[in-house]
């Protein structure tokens, strides 16, 4: 029987340098998709699928997310006194049960494995959840909680992956697996970023991860891989053949929030989501296609 997946860790100490300069004074994981930061979409989604305790990795300049996180006696005073219900609700609500959220410094940016590694003493010895706050997923179940239920399923590691153009592999971690085309498929190989020829198949692990405390083992080596960096697909490739270990193909789209193109198509995709956002999306992109044409 699977243990129970308790705990969440949440890479946020980038710099997110393909946004600035938004993001020069402001962390990337607190550009808003709609009116939420794409960090509270994270939250939002591990707490759904069961997680209670939400480990934020964070590094300097992240203190915004720290205060959104916190309440804010003033703001609510002024909101309570005005009566506006829904806006004190909207900044209450989301905001996790009394040290639940909990964070460690990630001092040097040596790569994600690095990151997950800088989590180990808070994570001990159960399986734990990994959300890339620029991954967004819209439509189905949450993902985490279809990765979750994956996990209960089979026992073992278990990624999100999805199908990317053949060119585009050098940018993900790639999985080797003779059944690339079921739902669960059996991870054989993992590469990070393998150029399109080299590439055992097209099948992307995506920014969510449910995994064994063994790969804290590996992460204490402290090997680099591509770029120089901690890679996390190099520590999970050691724990192949030792636990079972699948790639989901989940439900919804996958939105790739670390860049300006998918920050933006998800952004359309929530609002049009929306009954009370829809009309204003929808008149939004023809003022658009209008400017383009004209």
């Amino acid at each position: 029987m699977a243990h129970p997946v308790r705990k969440a860790v949440f890479p946020v100490a980038g710099l997110g340098t393909r946004f600035l300069p938004a993001t020069k004074a402001m962390p990337k994981e607190m550009l808003t998709v709609v009116d939420k930061p794409l960090i509270q979409y994270a939250i939002e989604e591990a707490a759904a699928a069961g997680i209670e305790e939400f480990i934020l990795v964070t590094g300097r300049g992240k203190q915004a997310l720290e205060d959104h996180f916190d309440r804010a006696p003033e703001l609510e005073g002024v909101l309570e006194t005005r009566g506006k219900s829904d806006a004190l609700a909207s900044i209450r609500d989301y905001i996790p049960a009394d040290g639940a959220v909990k964070y460690v410094r990630q001092p040097t940016a040596l790569g994600l494995g690095h990151a997950i590694w800088c989590a180990r003493h808070l994570i001990g010895d159960e399986p734990f959840a990994i959300l890339s706050p620029d991954d967004m997923v819209i439509g189905g179940a949450p993902c985490m909680k279809q990765l979750v239920e994956a996990h209960e399923e089979t026992g073992g590691n278990v990624v999100a992956v999805m199908d990317v153009p053949r060119e585009e592999t050098s940018r993900y971690g790639i999985l080797d697996t003779p059944n690339a085309e079921d739902r669960l498929a059996i991870i054989e190989g993992l590469v990070e970023k393998p150029a399109p020829e080299d590439a055992p198949s097209t099948l992307s692990v995506i920014g969510r991860y449910v995994l064994l405390p063994e790969v804290f083992s590996h992460l204490d080596r402290h090997e680099t891989g591509a770029g120089g960096e901690i890679q996390l697909t190099d520590a999970m490739a050691h724990m192949i053949g030792k636990a079972p270990f699948h790639g989901l193909r989940f439900e919804g789209t996958r939105f790739d929030c670390g860049t300006k193109e998918g920050w933006l198509a998800a952004n359309l995709s929530q609002a049009m989501l929306r009954p009370d956002m829809r009309a204003g999306a929808e008149a939004a992109i023809a003022a658009a296609q209008s400017i383009r044409e004209n």
